[in-house]
């Protein structure tokens, strides 16, 4: 099977990468194993919320064009600073043509609400969902937080808990229905998904404004876990419209509604470009020749080979084992590329585990231009992008889906580059 370019892995980094190469005409493919770990996500994404040091950021643009001076070694730095800021401007579009309408602005964080009230620093945040310019700065005085009986992935005492810190009354409000009775009987399948199908039916979601209404009555707006929209795209509307006073969405515990939303959306528009996504299949191997990758071989293809120009990297990190840990060093297990790691592995990782960890800055050994090396030599054909690559660390920095979407595009504008050449 030949293409233009074959991408293996399809999490958030991939999927923008075939999308952005998709949309310019090339003939893309993307393997993925399974499903990513968007699955996990808030509905938000982050650019970059701190610093190395832990100090805050206000402005990406600025700790950008910082970290291009103070890093050189992360993504950030090896993309520019001026690259970035052109790419993140553009991601709004971006996600909204890809049917993930977000709000939020490239030059000032905001703040999103986690599943247990916390603010945190972000980037975009999906609409709908409740977020605030600062911490504490809500835009009511008194909520309802409403949840579904027996599910159990969500805790509106600890959101109401911190919503109290800032002087903001709860009241709260169960509703049920004889359609989610069938899924109540097994608690494992009391899961936001499977909530969201029963509300994809019209007439529940009439049901549920309805209850709403009556638990919300003295309310000035209404807090809903993320149970809706999984199938349907208007179901946030057609609900809000139905609703009279302000409505907000909170993200659950995996697996999200958003980030199941943000995989299906992003996966239907690379295929609306004719893209071709091998779900479930793995690459076992790949044959190079001349400081290229001539082509690569899938468990599920066989001898049958997938040929390309250009191939991208984007099988993530440790959780996706995109990397694996061995005793004594990192393995990238498809080329046997070259991994950043410290030899002595009592240092990779502490014991506590919100300390910022060694382990989350390992990665690919790439170029300036993101190429894979392997044995010291840039693999002339072969680009790393997501969470695989190394220098930086995208919990405490805030910056993984950041990373993953502005290599994402700099990858695919430099193989298009190279087409013109």
């Amino acid at each position: 099977m030949k293409f233009d370019t074959v991408i293996i892995g399809g999490g958030l980094a991939g999927m923008v990468c075939g999308i952005r190469l998709a949309e310019a005409g090339e003939r893309c493919a993307i393997v993925s194993q399974g499903q990513s770990a968007l699955h996990f996500s808030s509905g938000s994404f982050d650019l970059l919320s701190r610093m190395p040091d832990g100090t805050p950021v206000s402005d990406p643009m600025v700790g950008v064009a910082e970290l291009e001076r103070i890093a050189p070694e992360h993504p950030y730095a090896r993309i520019g600073a001026e690259r970035c800021d052109r790419y993140a401007r553009q991601v709004p579009a971006f996600l909204r043509e890809a049917g993930l309408p977000v709000t939020g602005e490239d030059r000032r964080n905001h703040f999103r609400i986690t599943p247990m009230g916390k603010s945190k620093a972000t980037w975009l945040t999906l609409e709908g969902y409740l977020r605030t310019e600062a911490p504490g700065q809500f835009p009511f005085r008194q909520v309802c937080i409403v949840n579904v009986e027996g599910f159990l992935d969500f805790y509106p005492e600890f959101v109401a808990e911190e919503f109290r810190k800032y002087d903001i009354t709860c009241r709260f409000g169960t509703i049920n229905f004889p359609d989610l009775e069938q899924i109540r009987q097994n608690p494992s399948e009391m899961r936001s998904a499977n909530i969201a199908r029963v509300f994809d039916h019209e007439r529940n979601l009439e049901a549920l404004a309805a209850k709403i209404r009556e638990v919300a009555a003295d309310c000035e707006a209404v807090i809903l876990p993320a149970i809706i929209g999984l199938n349907r795209d208007d179901a946030f509307a057609v609900l809000q419209s139905k609703v009279d006073k302000p409505l907000y969405l909170l993200p659950t515990l995996p697996p999200s509604i958003p980030g199941i939303k943000a995989q299906q959306a992003l996966q239907a528009r690379f295929r609306a470009l004719g893209g071709e996504y091998f779900l479930g299949d793995t690459v076992l191997s790949g044959e190079l020749e001349n400081g290229r990758v001539k082509q690569i071989y899938t468990a599920n293809q066989g001898n049958i080979p997938f040929q390309a120009d250009h191939f991208v990297l984007a099988t993530g990190s440790f959780f996706s084992k995109g990397l694996v840990a061995t005793p004594d060093r990192i393995v990238e297990p498809v080329f046997g590329a070259d991994t950043v790691f410290t030899s002595d592995r009592s240092t990779w990782y502490t014991l506590h585990f919100f300390d910022r960890q060694n382990y989350q800055a390992f990665g690919l050994r790439t170029d300036a231009e993101l190429r894979v090396m392997k044995e010291g030599v840039a693999l002339e054909n072969l680009y790393g992008i997501g969470a695989g690559l190394s220098g930086f660390h995208p919990v405490q920095e805030g910056c993984g889906a950041g990373v993953s979407l502005l290599s994402a595009f700099y990858v695919a504008e430099t193989i298009l580059n190279s087409r013109k050449s």
